[in-house]
């Protein structure tokens, strides 16, 4: 199976990645970019929903919330991100308020949990990693949002670094080591001609996979490594999503690459 999708960035709803279509199935995305006061509606069952807001301002309204005017950033190189988690069996509405960009992330989800509006300053920034694969990390709905499976963050690579470095994987439940853990990477450049190198590879080699990534791509990793690398001159931003039943950063590195970490 291909493991790259990408969006056309054209208005209204772009279904990229169901469960009928990829090989995650804890994750499913959904891309909608609205004008000034145009509307998307959803009424799914049995999922949670973290919607990120990629750039412009919205208003998100449902069953018993609703939250007015959100969003801070012109697009997602432009500060940290707004988002909003929905529970699951909520019905709610997208509208709007001027050009507006988002990520509607998806897990299924069991235990219902409150409404939430994450700001921008709740956003936990660090810096990670050492000279060759520096990056900042922006933890967005992480633990402290009370939630199924679903857990969502950025990360913004300078050009020539390398991220996900050494590679590492989360797909075996050998907690509190590793966790079993889909993930999704939505990627931007900040110049149009930008682009990356993504891998995703098991040790036993059934799969083994290297894409040229440019803006608007996605890669999906239901397992394995998978390091990336911006091309010098081109830094990059990545939208990652994450889902499993253990929600954090549960995660092994490739024993060939562990001595990097020393």
């Amino acid at each position: 199976m291909r493991f790259k999708r990408t969006w056309n960035k054209k208005f209204g709803k772009s279904e990229i990645f169901t469960k009928e279509n990829s090989a995650c199935q804890k994750i499913e995305i959904d891309m909608v970019r609205l004008a000034d006061k145009e509307q998307k509606k959803y009424n799914e069952t049995g999922k949670e929903y973290g919607l990120v807001i990629l750039g412009g301002k919205c208003s998100v309204e449902g069953e018993e919330f609703a939250f007015q005017n959100i969003g801070r950033r012109k697009d997602v190189f432009d500060g940290a991100a707004t988002c909003v988690y929905i529970p699951k069996d909520r019905s709610f509405t997208i509208m709007g308020e001027g050009e507006v960009s988002i990520a509607v992330c998806k897990s299924p989800a069991k235990e219902d949990f409150q409404p939430i509006l994450i700001n921008a300053e709740d956003v936990i920034i660090k810096e990670l990693g050492k000279p060759g694969w520096e990056r900042q990390a922006h933890f967005i709905l992480d633990e402290r949002t009370p939630a199924n499976m679903i857990y969502i963050g950025e990360a913004y690579v300078k050009g020539g670094q390398w991220a996900s470095y050494p590679p590492h994987k989360h797909d075996d439940d050998n907690m509190p080591t590793e966790a079993e853990t889909e993930e999704i990477y939505y990627y931007e450049f900040k110049k149009p001609q930008g682009f990356g190198i993504q891998k995703v590879y098991t040790l036993e080699g059934d799969i083994d996979e290297t894409y040229t990534v440019k803006s608007g791509d996605f890669v999906e990793i239901p397992r394995g490594y998978h390091p990336f690398h911006a091309a010098p001159g081109y830094d990059n931003y990545y939208l990652w999503i994450m889902a499993g039943e253990n929600r954090g950063f549960f995660m092994t590195t490739d024993e060939d690459h562990k001595w990097l970490n020393g």
